[in-house]
């Protein structure tokens, strides 16, 4: 039986290190490519691969956003399961706080969880550059009965400095996850590489409202899914990691490595549009 999944992307970001870029918008509203904006790659893989039930979560000037996703992914029908609603920032609970962690911005709209009801929840962020076919990834999940998958790929040791790192087994279970460590354990037979989380994630979602009240009642907790909800699933031995590198997307050249590009900083911004302007770009905005 297919599984239903709703889709929550995380677009709240203030963007300081994008700076003055976001200086009148939010990190996922920056343009990008010329006529795109950072927010449409992740939109698009949701929409390609099925998924078409999406809350855009808000927070930071977060205007201009909100307009692209009205006047550009104009598809909302709730009663069909077919839409693309921005979510901004509503200070849920008595302490009317600003979202303080990936999982607190989950927990304050987690009434949407109780009235959609799905199976799965996709938790993605809405500040990479990439192609993706979410539903492969959500296969992966359910064929391993997992409680939670994160997307994943190697990087340099240098670069796992700013990502949550991974010790997986040969099955892809997750048996050690660090939060930005200041020494990343290397991958077994890759030395000067380290497996890093994407920070995209699919949840079974009874098991993940649990663990985000949990969350919300602990002490000494940053309500963050890096930090403090994932690492606590471990134990568990249902926490996996999904490798990005299998992720076979339609249109794409067999043999060209899958492109991902975190463009949180000026640099790797500007290095993500001009590798557009390669003959032979690893990202093709062109194929299907």
């Amino acid at each position: 039986m297919r599984k239903s999944i709703l889709g929550m992307i995380l677009a709240g970001g203030e963007g300081t290190r994008l700076s003055p870029l976001t200086t009148k918008r939010a990190k996922p509203a920056v343009p990008f490519g010329g006529k795109y904006r950072i927010i449409d790659f992740v939109l698009s893989n949701f929409v390609n691969s099925g998924i078409q039930s999406l809350f855009v979560l808000t927070q930071f000037r977060s205007q201009s956003m909100s307009e692209h996703i009205i006047n550009g992914w104009n598809m909302s029908s709730i009663n069909k399961g077919q839409f693309i609603v921005p979510v901004p920032a509503q200070m849920q609970g008595a302490e009317k706080r600003w979202y303080e962690g990936t999982a607190d911005a989950i927990y304050q709209n987690i009434h949407l969880l109780h009235d959609f009801t799905p199976d799965l929840l996709a938790v993605f962020g809405g500040d990479h550059i990439y192609k993706m076919d979410i539903s492969q990834m959500a296969k992966f999940h359910n064929k391993r009965n997992a409680l939670a998958t994160i997307a994943a790929l190697p990087v340099t040791v240098e670069e796992g400095r700013e990502f949550g790192i991974m010790e997986v087994d040969e099955e892809w279970r997750i048996v050690g996850f660090d939060e930005k460590p200041a020494n990343p354990k290397e991958i077994p037979g890759m030395p000067g590489y380290c497996l890093a989380s994407m920070g995209n994630y699919i949840f079974d979602t009874p098991w993940l409202i649990d663990a985000l009240e949990l969350d919300a009642k602990a002490e000494n907790t940053s309500h963050d899914f890096g930090h403090d909800i994932l690492p606590k699933a471990v134990s568990t031995g249902r926490l996996f990691a999904y490798n990005f590198a299998m992720n076979e997307i339609p249109g794409h050249e067999k043999g060209k490595p899958n492109y991902w590009k975190d463009v949180g900083g000026i640099q790797s911004y500007y290095e993500a549009n001009m590798d557009l302007r390669s003959a032979d770009p690893m990202l093709d905005l062109y194929s299907s």
